[in-house]
């Protein structure tokens, strides 16, 4: 394939067939970037793709899925000016009852997916002597919530990742930045009590797990936030000539942060407990 230019700027947004991913794509596209809107099933982006928006499979659990997507958007447009890592999910159940090999492919779509598409876009950013990497982590990287170690546990990561490679890219003109989005209306909460109910339904855990499924699919939309507010977030970081190197957005972000900073260890807990339904 021969390799062409463009004068647009290059945006590709993974895990975009729904949520938030779905939001990104659309308001990079109206913020004026040539978008590509990455996801395993693109038959969930055919909307996208009447906007114009330009959709690829892939997995980025999966080396040449990643590899292919990525070559064809250097070969297509010459330059990826912007990566969002987004693509990732919710795997709950008490530490007790997760399988390892459940909690090592969190690990594969929340960290270590992110951080190969990083390697791969890498090396055009630093020849063009520009670029930002925008790593969708949570509130989630800060805080906790009951039944979600392997969750949090990538998240937290993501967020120690993210630090350290802002360092290491610096010298080379590429900006990284971290959005921590709080509670936003997505299907993260449906799926989080489908799964949490699956894995520790049954057995020592199952009553505390009942109490935070109903929890979860309770939630009032009142008390969560729509995805364009954190897209908004997103265009704004892409644009801006010095992003902040974190952005907290959305229902509970900052409340919950704060109170993680001043509260003990015991009154955090304490509030989460009851919070969640679960004490």
């Amino acid at each position: 394939m021969t390799t062409t230019t463009t004068t647009k700027k290059v945006a590709l947004v993974t895990g975009a067939s729904s949520g938030l991913g779905h939001a990104f794509a659309i308001q990079l596209q109206e913020a004026g970037f040539l978008v590509y809107g990455a996801a395993r099933r693109t038959d969930r982006m055919n909307d996208l793709n009447a906007r114009g928006i330009k959709t690829l499979a892939m997995d980025v659990t999966d080396e040449e899925s990643t590899s292919d997507g990525v070559r064809r958007i250097l070969a297509e447009t010459g330059r990826i000016d912007v990566l969002v890592n987004n693509a990732g999910y919710g795997s709950y159940g008490a530490v007790e009852d997760v399988p390892m090999e459940e909690a090592r492919r969190q690990f594969e779509v929340n960290l270590f997916g992110a951080a190969r598409l990083v390697q791969l876009v890498l090396p055009s950013m630093r020849s063009h002597k520009s670029g930002t990497i925008i790593n969708i982590t949570s509130m989630g990287g800060k805080i906790y919530t009951p039944f979600g170690a392997w969750y949090h546990a990538t998240k937290f990561a993501f967020e120690a990742f993210s630090d350290v490679l802002r360092l290491e890219v610096k010298p080379f003109g590429i900006n990284v930045v971290i959005i921590e989005p709080g509670a936003i209306r997505t299907e993260f909460n449906s799926i989080v009590a489908d799964n949490l109910i699956e894995t520790s339904g049954k057995g020592a855990y199952a009553d505390k797990a009942a109490k935070l499924a109903k929890t979860a699919r309770a939630e009032n939309p009142s008390q969560s936030s729509p995805p364009e507010l954190v897209a908004k977030t997103v265009v704004k970081a892409a644009t801006a000539r010095r992003p902040k190197t974190r952005y907290a957005v959305g229902f509970g972000a900052k409340p919950l942060l704060f109170a993680r900073t001043i509260l003990s260890d015991r009154a955090y807990d304490a509030m989460i407990l009851r919070f969640s339904g679960v004490r």
